[in-house]
């Protein structure tokens, strides 16, 4: 799954393709390198943003729903007419702007909240009987940063993500269509994203398909800033050493390439990524091991 930001304030690529002609541009590229789904975003859920309610909660700097279907609709529009067979996703948790994205060819539903921050999206996407990605979010973005550590954070995400499916199956959401995400870097802070990786297989248990979403997420940024900083500390430059708290987004893309392979090599049936050619040919290489262990 390759992912298409048209936000002027994107965590991953800096607004980089907000104008219709780069992110038409780049989404097609990104199906030309190899990217089965192309998810594409109209609004921003990195930490610290107003999302997921805040317009409710009287919180300056959401994005309304009008906005988000302005920015994305042309997109969806323009790659549909240039590549009719091309699987469309839309990445919001507001139901008219995944009504809209819909109607205007998208079929699946990528949602962070998980059906949780707007009531009615569990009817949207079941009347429209279209797939859904069901991810797992702890609290808002507003709040990330003083949500207290989880002590077993692998068997809560399994727990309320086995709620949120079964909420999903009573509106009417086809089973067959569902696809869960454990949610990484959403609510769980740097302490939490490894075991969620390392426990990724367990969540089999679920019984659905699984996404993993690991690209370009800070937690890989600080762990590489962290081992670079370990060996300019072997250099000497006026008397310091050379560090670095985290990396860029843009520079994670090595470290994502092999959180994604061993995402896959634990079973996740979907990698949502913005590096797509390079993962490609990483996921080549896991699957190939995948095929060897089970011929074994």
């Amino acid at each position: 799954m390759g992912v298409l930001n048209v936000t002027p304030d994107s965590f991953s690529d800096g607004g980089a393709y907000s104008s219709p002609e780069t992110a038409i541009a780049h989404g097609l590229a990104l199906l030309d390198e190899g990217a089965d789904i192309l998810d594409i975003g109209g609004e921003s859920t990195r930490p610290g943003v107003p999302t997921g309610g805040a317009q409710t909660l009287g919180l300056a700097g959401a994005v309304s729903a009008e906005v988000e279907i302005g920015r994305v609709l042309p997109i969806i529009e323009a790659i549909k007419r240039e590549r009719p067979d091309s699987v469309l996703s839309i990445d919001t948790y507001k139901s008219t702007v995944a009504q809209a994205a819909i109607e205007a060819g998208v079929e699946i539903v990528n949602d962070v909240s998980g059906f949780t921050w707007d009531s009615a999206m569990s009817s949207t996407v079941a009347g429209q009987r279209c797939g859904a990605v069901l991810m797992h979010v702890r609290g808002r973005p507003h709040e990330w940063r003083k949500l207290p550590s989880a002590p077993d954070i692998v068997g809560l995400v399994c727990e309320e993500l086995r709620e949120r499916l079964g909420e999903a199956l009573d509106a009417g959401v086809l089973g067959r269509r569902i696809v869960l995400d454990p949610g990484f870097g959403f609510g769980k802070n740097f302490d939490e994203n490894y075991p969620l990786l390392a426990g990724f297989a367990k969540f089999h248990a679920l019984g659905y398909p699984l996404l993993a979403g690991v690209s370009r997420k800070s937690f890989l940024g600080r762990t590489v800033a962290e081992r670079i900083a370990q060996i300019a500390a072997r250099k000497v430059d006026n008397g310091r050493s050379q560090s670095s708290v985290t990396l860029p987004p843009a520079a994670r893309d090595i470290a994502s390439v092999a959180a994604n392979v061993a995402a896959v090599l634990a079973g996740a049936h979907v990698v949502r990524v913005h590096a797509v050619a390079a993962t490609v040919e990483a996921v080549a290489i896991a699957d190939a091991i995948l095929r060897a262990q089970a011929s074994n």
